[in-house]
Parts: structure tokens; sequence; C-alpha cells
């Protein structure tokens, strides 16, 4: 039933429906702890996860709170697959401390994450991104767009599969980059590019389709 659960609200988030996949890891959550205990990292990730849709509500101080919680109860566990859900909750509090105007401390969260050893490529993809969201929110355009376009290598060298995940994502980074940087027609068509493979892909409600829309207004403003 917990894994059931958790699968409903991975896939309804992935559509852009937020509201309903908090509800579903809300209903998930107690039995998960009663199921596989509090500290289990089956139970960790699932509070991870529903951080990450609580930020795709708007509601980015309980995320930071949330992860920030969830990553040193991560590392107590003996568990091979904690050490995973250790790195995503940093990834969310990443995202989390971007989107509440922190960036320093965003910035040197990631560069922290990213100095792990063997750290999988799908996690290096993602935090390279936020450290490029992170850069941008301090005016180092140059910078963040060094790290975006190591993020769309990164992308680029993932099965299909798991690329579907972050749909339009370095598109937006980039954009943003070459914005900040003067290069108007240039940043707008990549936005342009990063909205429609939120569309193809995550629906037109997901919380990254919004950002896309926003940001092509932004251009053309």
């Amino acid at each position: 039933m917990p894994l059931a659960l958790d699968v409903a609200a991975t896939a309804v988030s992935a559509q852009g429906r937020h509201a309903e996949a908090l509800s579903l890891y809300d209903e998930a959550l107690p039995v998960f702890a009663r199921v596989f205990g509090a500290g289990h990292p089956r139970t960790l990730k699932a509070r991870s996860d529903r951080a990450q849709v609580l930020t795709s509500l708007g509601r980015h101080a309980e995320c930071e709170a949330e992860c920030a919680a969830v990553v040193p109860a991560a590392a107590r566990s003996t568990e091979p697959e904690a050490a995973h859900v250790a790195t995503a909750a940093r990834n969310g509090r990443v995202f989390a401390l971007s989107a509440l105007g922190r960036h320093p401390e965003a910035e040197a969260l990631a560069r922290e994450a990213l100095a792990a050893h063997d750290l999988p490529e799908r996690f290096s993809l993602v935090l390279r991104l936020n450290l490029a969201r992170s850069l941008n929110g301090q005016a180092r355009h140059e910078e963040a767009l060094a790290e975006a376009e190591r993020a769309q290598r990164l992308h680029r060298g993932l099965p299909a599969a798991e690329r579907r995940a972050e749909a339009g994502a370095v598109d937006l980074a980039v954009a943003t980059a070459l914005l900040g940087l003067g290069r108007r027609d240039e940043a707008r068509a990549r936005a342009v590019a990063g909205h429609d493979a939120c569309l193809a892909v995550l629906g037109p409600d997901h919380r990254r389709a919004a950002e896309a829309r926003e940001l092509v207004g932004r251009i053309d403003a």
C-alpha cells in the first residue's frame, strides 16, 4: 500500500498535479513509518519527495526545513540506498534556498554535494542545474552558463528514460544565463525550446512549464 501510494504521488506530481501529489504523500507517510520505520530510507525518500512537492506549490521554506531534517536522518542509516536519499534531499534544499533568494547558501551546498565521491550522473546533473540557478541568482551569468553547459553534456549522456524528468530544465538554465549576458535572441530561442519540452513531457500545469512561460514573458518584455 505505501509503495502504491508513492508511485501514484510520483506520477501525478510529474504531470504538474502538485496539490494532489501532496495529499497522496500525506496519506502515505504514516503508512511508510508504520510499515518500514521512521528511519528507513524508503520513509525518508518519501519525506524528501513530499518536500520537493511543497516547493512546487511555492512553500519553499517548508521544503528547505524538511530537506534539512532528512539529510542527517539518512546519514544515520546503514542501508546502502540511504546515501542517495541524502543527496536527493540536499538537492531539494539547494533548490528551495535559491527560491528563497538565499543564493550563496544554495551555491555552497550544491558545491559541497558535487564534491562527493561516486556521485551518480543523474544527481550530478540536477545539482549542476541548481548550482547554475544559484549563480544566476547572484548575477554571475558566465559561471552559470558554464555550469548549465556541463549539465547539458550530462543530460545528453543519460539514457532516454532518465532524461525525461529534467525535460526543459537545461534549456531554462541556459536561457536565464544568456538573458543575463544580454544575449536576448539566443535566450528566447532556448526558453521557447524549454517550454516546448515541458509541454511535451510534463504538461502545462507542471511547475517547470510555468517557469518557462514566465521566462519567455520576461524576455519579451
